[in-house]
């Protein structure tokens, strides 16, 4: 068969699960991702942009070319997974749209991106209300980042029923994708005679699914046996074998326009494989050159080429459950690697837990909001609007759309954000792997959490007991962990938010940090109407008044507070409800007395007095801003270890030395100070504003003669340092001082053969050599800078690993 009747798509799945607090909206450090803050970081830095801007190298493993994966294959981005790209790694999200944008270029006018439902719940056990605004939530969202409506969608996990095809072609989605084995049985359009799969389905070819409503959808099945290798068994190891196993799976024998075409997670190419995205970049390059066959995407293929088949699905399957969709809702066997005994029974009461609650949850919804709103479930659907713009603007053109002549804006929101989280609190994850105490179930526990909050508040009843006790028979396989009623109860329940705590944070944080009149503390605006603070030597009284306001439900509520900072860990002091008439004034006034006096005994009975309903503590602030406050409070005794350290360092670096000389290894204390001492000075040197070439290239050549590893953290620092000194460039890139600085930093990594990730100062040098330098050079005759910048360009190019043509 020509060539031209030869198609090779490869579609990857990018997805994280949601992990933002849900009464802070960001996500909080995950100790687990050290020594990235949390997860999505981790697999941004080591898939999603890399994959932005893979790597072509040539036979010196140099950077010949930077493509960017997402404009080649078909993808498809978990909408809340883009909504953190978009806030936390900006250059990557911009790579992601602008890919679908080249590939509607590339493509006949269709781009590249499919949609996804929005937080990837099983749809076959999702309730019909659910599914559809899961699936007009994934649309919405969709349209407001690609600026096109999709032509596809993907399901979560490919777990497909009826229903769950209903609800994509009723928001006109042309296709979805799905595993062969999901496919009951096909036959020629126009035929009769059915013909079983049993495994022998052709995927190479698109089919049409007839539903019950009297529309269609077309579905592609992916090649099985080539997706799982590519996923499970080392295809990626070399980006020729990729592309010599996918041009090997057409079939002479086949006379119709054949595509063969893969589906794994996107994370399988850069995370879950080490250079897998190199190696997909190198595949895809082979099968161009070759020309044995053509890149496509689906919705390309589809036009060109419309089914000859249809077929019917075998309802309620998936691609990652054996047993159909058992593996969110029971110990069907299916895990990702579980230890020697355990089991999964506790994946029944806990989604049973959720059912009651979600019930529980859809009640209060219905009743509440035919006070406040047109129709609930309507609003519902078009909540997404809110969800892609929290602006004042946005908030109330939907309030005008839907909520009822005088209803209050906070119980609008209120309720739309319980009906939010109770659907966030489906995210698939929270099954998938092998225990009840797992991160990502702990995540759906949290959304509960929030679920019942706003619950209670607005329906005036109490859940929060019965949902416990729901919760009891999902045992933890680890012994220490108990049950999920004990997780949510100890490990849950007490992280639970109100705007009472946001004001004991901003408390806590003021004695530390200047805040302006007005700030943004995550979700949440603060409004600063007095403040003073008063200081006796070490010890600090800071005393104001705000209002709190929540950014998501517009919940407001003012609050006086006093915190006291006595030394190191000390606290101090409370909030309370503002109130009214000169009592704030005389308790400030007696509090600030008391301190100039230095009545320390004295304002502290005060505080009890006064501001005993809610006291507050280091534990007040939020999980990032303890850490960061911790190291501020304890810098006196980490100076002094550091110091311990530095000085054992100096006195015995002839020792090490010596030892070095001789190839003897030197004592471990001796050693441990050494490597303590230089990873702590090159952090501080790289951290300041110009970092000092000479001290640096310094500390590395002792680190080299006494054998001393540079940690992680330190290869990180020097990470840092570059991108801060590549964005600086490329601000003024005409400033040779600053390209002085750049090449003098990637200079000293490169000739120390640091393992430090270059990859963001590479993209940075490789588009300016594409657009600087060449009106750099035209201008070179102009004088000597000129071509000293030239000179300087092309070193630092070198030390970068870029191919200089």
């Amino acid at each position: 068969m020509p060539s031209r009747h030869r198609f090779i798509t490869i579609h990857g799945h990018f997805y994280q699960p949601p992990r933002e607090n849900p009464w802070l909206e960001a996500v909080e450090t995950q100790d687990s991702a050290f020594p990235w803050h949390d997860w999505n970081e981790r697999i941004t830095g080591e898939c999603y942009e890399p994959n932005a801007t893979a790597r072509i190298l040539d036979e010196d493993d140099r950077i010949r070319r930077i493509i960017n994966n997402y404009s080649l294959i078909s993808f498809n981005f978990g909408p809340t997974l883009l909504s953190w790209l978009e806030a936390s790694a900006p250059e990557t999200y911009a790579a992601v749209i602008e890919a679908d944008r080249l590939s509607r270029e590339r493509y006949g006018g269709h781009g590249c991106a499919i949609a996804q439902a929005y937080n990837h719940t099983i749809l076959p056990l999702a309730n019909e209300r659910d599914r559809k605004t899961q699936v007009r939530w994934g649309v919405r969202d969709f349209e407001w980042r690609f600026g096109r409506k999709p032509e596809g969608m993907w399901l979560p996990e490919t777990a497909v029923d009826i229903p769950s095809l209903e609800a994509l072609a009723a928001e006109e989605i042309a296709f979805t994708i799905l595993e062969p084995g999901q496919a009951l049985r096909w036959r020629p359009i126009g035929t009769s005679e059915w013909q079983t799969a049993n495994g022998h389905l052709d995927p190479t070819r698109p089919y049409v699914c007839r539903l019950p409503s009297g529309k269609n959808i077309a579905i592609f099945f992916y090649d099985g046996p080539i997706s799982r290798a590519v996923a499970f068994e080392q295809l990626l190891a070399r980006g020729e074998n990729l592309a010599q196993r996918l041009s090997g799976a057409f079939r002479e024998t086949r006379s119709h326009p054949q595509i063969v075409s893969i589906a794994t997670d996107g994370e399988t190419y850069g995370h879950h494989h080490r250079f897998g995205e190199m190696a997909l970049t190198f595949a895809l390059q082979i099968i161009e050159e070759q020309g044995q066959a053509r890149l496509t995407n689906y919705a390309e293929h589809l036009q060109k080429f419309p089914p000859a088949y249809e077929v019917e699905i075998t309802e309620r399957t998936s691609w990652s459950c054996s047993h159909g969709v058992e593996r969110w809702q029971s110990d069907c066997g299916c895990h990702t690697g579980a230890s020697p005994g355990w089991n999964q029974a506790w994946r029944g009461p806990l989604r049973s837990a959720l059912d009651w609650l979600a019930e529980e949850a859809a009640s209060i919804f219905e009743r509440e909001g035919a006070n406040v709103l047109r129709n609930p479930w309507v609003a519902r659907d078009e909540y997404i609007d809110v969800i892609l713009d929290r602006s004042d603007d946005s908030v109330e053109r939907f309030i005008t759309a839907h909520a009822l002549p005088g209803a209050a804006v906070s119980s609008v929101l209120e309720l739309l954000e319980m009906q939010r989280n109770a659907m966030l609190m489906y995210t698939s994850c929270g099954w998938f792997f092998n225990d009840v105490s797992g991160i990502e179930t702990v995540q759906v526990l949290n959304y509960a959490a929030r679920v019942i909050q706003l619950a209670e508040r607005m329906g005036n009843v109490a859940l929060d007991d019965e949902f416990a006790k729901r919760l009891e028979p999902a045992v933890s396989n680890v012994p220490e962990q108990g049950t999920a009623r004990r997780i949510y109860e100890e490990e849950v329940v007490p992280a639970r938010l109100d705007l009472a705590r946001v004001a004991a944070h901003y408390a806590v944080l003021s004695l530390f940090d200047t805040f302006d009149d007005e700030e943004r503390l995550y979700c949440y605006e603060v409004v600063r109407h007095d403040f003073e603070i008063h200081k006796a030597g070490r010890t600090r009284l800071a005393l104001g008044s705000i209002t709190v306001r929540s950014l998501i439900t517009s919940e407001a509520a003012s609050f006086e507070f006093a915190a006291l900072h006595l030394g190191e860990t000390e606290l101090a002091g409370g909030i309370r409800a503002a109130r009214t008439g000169s009592d704030p004034e005389d308790v400030r006034a007696a509090l600030a007395a008391a301190m100039q006096t230095g009545g320390i005994p004295a304002v502290i009975r005060l505080l009890d007095l006064e501001f005993s309903e809610r006291p507050i503590s280091i534990q007040s602030l939020f999980k990032d801003e303890q850490r960061r406050i911790m190291e501020r409070l304890i810098v006196a005794t980490l100076e002094e270890a550091e110091s311990a350290f530095r000085q054992l360092h100096e006195r015995y670096d002839p020792l090490m030395r010596l030892h070095a000389r001789l190839g003897i290894p030197p004592p471990k204390v001796l050693h441990t100070a050494a490597e303590f001492d230089l990873n702590q000075q090159l952090r501080r040197l790289l951290r300041d504003d110009s970092p000092s070439i000479a001290e640096i290239e310094s500390r590395l050549r002792e680190a080299t003669v006494e054998g001393v590893t540079l940690d992680e953290t330190t290869l990180m620092a020097f990470r840092d340092a570059i991108n801060q000194a590549s964005i600086d460039f490329r601000e003024r890139p005409e400033d040779l001082d600053r390209l002085e600085a750049l090449e003098a930093l990637v200079g000293i990594v490169h000739g120390a053969e640091l393992a430090v990730d270059l990859r963001r100062a590479q993209n940075r040098y490789y588009r300016m050599r594409k657009t600087v330098r060449p009106a750099i050079d035209a201008s070179s005759g102009n004088g000597q800078a000129m071509r000293r910048w030239l000179e300087l360009f092309d070193s630092l190019g070198a030390d970068l690993r870029i191919a200089i043509d």
